[in-house]
């Protein structure tokens, strides 16, 4: 791939209309086995669990991501990194919400994001079961299904509905815990729906006013964070705190609700 301006699309959206098909294409994978998950063990612990079918859809996107990018790097969830040969790079979650996936829950999405020399100019995340793609390129703003989305913009925190996810690690969890005790009194209310790149994503189109969680990954939030920031909202990535934090929020709500949860610690 020529990384030229003027050669048609600029980079970034040339990279997210890859990541959208790509996505689409592993999504429609996934969903063939929805309903019938195989478990093919644990990682972290013994709460963090892989599928054979993680496995099949992030082969399947690593195969579709160098057929349209030769020369790229990989980083994956399950796989072994596949080091490229030039400054495009790609952060993919074959299967966010693998445990919703194991359940046959239907919060389950796959996310691949676009980087030039180590920053996120693209990303796609595909709802499985919804079949929606949200996305956006670096400077571009974001989408739903090609359609331009917006975060809320008005209200304060006792009028938000937050979304939040969970630790594998269980002394990690009970720390958690404490924080939400200390939120759920000062917010509308919290979801905790298993999927960190839909919360990312509806923060995005306003199906959350915000969302915060410890122990995400790069591939748990690289795409997400990028649309949510293309779709007005405020957001603060672990690199940037000293709590490994994930934070996304309609702007009126960021502060309060990141020195709530970072207080709380």
């Amino acid at each position: 791939m020529t990384l030229l301006a003027n050669a048609g699309p600029t980079p970034a959206r040339h990279l997210e209309a890859v990541a959208a098909e790509v996505a689409l294409s592993a999504a429609d994978l996934v969903r063939g086995f929805v309903g019938h998950a195989a478990l093919a063990g644990t990682k972290s612990t013994p709460t963090d669990v892989v599928t054979d079918t993680d496995v099949l859809s992030e082969a399947l996107i690593r195969q579709q991501l160098l057929a349209r990018c030769p020369g790229s790097t990989i980083i994956g969830e399950e796989l072994t990194d596949d080091l490229g040969t030039n400054a495009v790079g790609w952060v993919v979650d074959p299967i966010d919400g693998t445990v919703n996936f194991l359940y046959d829950l239907p919060v389950v999405s796959v996310s691949i994001a676009a980087t030039i020399n180590g920053l996120t100019v693209a990303g796609a995340v595909c709802d499985i079961v919804r079949g929606e793609v949200f996305s956006a390129a670096r400077g571009s703003g974001a989408t739903r299904d090609g359609q331009p989305i917006s975060c809320r913009t008005e209200g304060t925190l006792d009028q938000a509905l937050v979304g939040t996810g969970f630790a594998y690690d269980s002394v990690r969890r009970g720390e958690q815990a404490k924080t939400i005790a200390r939120l759920l009194p000062r917010s509308r209310d919290i979801r905790c729906m298993g999927s960190a790149a839909l919360n990312l994503c509806w923060v995005a189109c306003g199906r959350l006013d915000a969302y915060f969680e410890q122990d995400t990954k790069p591939y748990d939030y690289a795409a997400g964070a990028l649309i949510a920031a293309e779709a007005g909202a405020t957001v603060e990535l672990p690199a940037a705190n000293d709590h490994d934090l994930t934070v996304a929020a309609r702007p009126a709500v960021f502060e309060d609700l990141r020195d709530l949860v970072t207080h709380a610690g």
